[in-house]
């Protein structure tokens, strides 16, 4: 397992290949993110490194925090997340280092994290994909209805149907996504496709676990 680096949702917007080809893709401001608190399998029983994204104000830091950014001796920061690692990737780095976005290259994949947008609560159509009966005469009132949801035989709805409810708002992960440019300088990662949550959402980018590797 490698380490990864957390970012914001910047936006959509596309991109021509030098073959002309066009490309829609999603702009990511990528780190760079602080190493906060590094755990080994000697204190926590397992290998780890936490990692911080965006500044926050000290007087806006819980107590607790704020002793646990001083005893690493770095500056608050408004996002922590933990990424386990094997032991020599964590041998690596140590606490205060920064992760950078060029730990991914051009043509690799990666698994990206995010909250997908909140939908509130909404029919088997649109949660669930489900097709409209025909509007002809004869269909009364259950053009956007889920239809039967039972029978004699148990006598109850059985666990697990779908049915309306609340949509979205959940932690999605889309795998394999395809780094079309990694632009050094801004911080940014170009992602091939569409990534879960609205813009300025936090993200959490690790290298595909699936596909791992360079894109020939």
């Amino acid at each position: 397992m490698s380490v990864g680096i957390l970012g914001k949702k910047m936006g959509m917007t596309q991109i021509f290949k030098e073959n002309g080809e066009r490309v829609s893709v999603t702009v990511i401001n990528a780190g760079p993110c602080t190493v906060i608190q590094k755990k080994t399998e000697g204190t926590d029983g397992y290998n780890a490194l936490q990692l911080g994204f965006g500044e926050k104000k000290l007087d806006k830091v819980k107590r607790p925090l704020t002793g646990h950014f001083k005893k690493a001796n770095v500056k608050p920061s408004k996002n922590l997340k933990e990424f386990r690692l094997s032991k020599q990737e964590s041998d690596k780095f140590n606490v205060g280092d920064e992760v950078k976005v060029t730990i991914f290259e051009k043509g690799s994949f990666v698994d990206i994290t995010s909250k997908s947008k909140g939908r509130g609560f909404t029919g088997v159509l649109k949660r669930h994909n489900f097709g409209r009966p025909t509007m002809s005469h004869g269909t009364h009132e259950n053009f956007r209805h889920g239809g039967s949801i039972g029978c004699a035989t148990p006598a109850r709805v059985i666990k697990g149907k779908k049915m309306p409810g609340h949509y979205g708002n959940a932690i999605v992960t889309i795998q394999n996504l395809e780094v079309v440019d990694v632009i050094e300088d801004k911080n940014l990662l170009l992602v091939r496709g569409a990534v879960p949550g609205s813009n300025q959402s936090m993200v959490r980018i690790r290298q595909a676990l699936k596909k791992p590797g360079v894109k020939k």
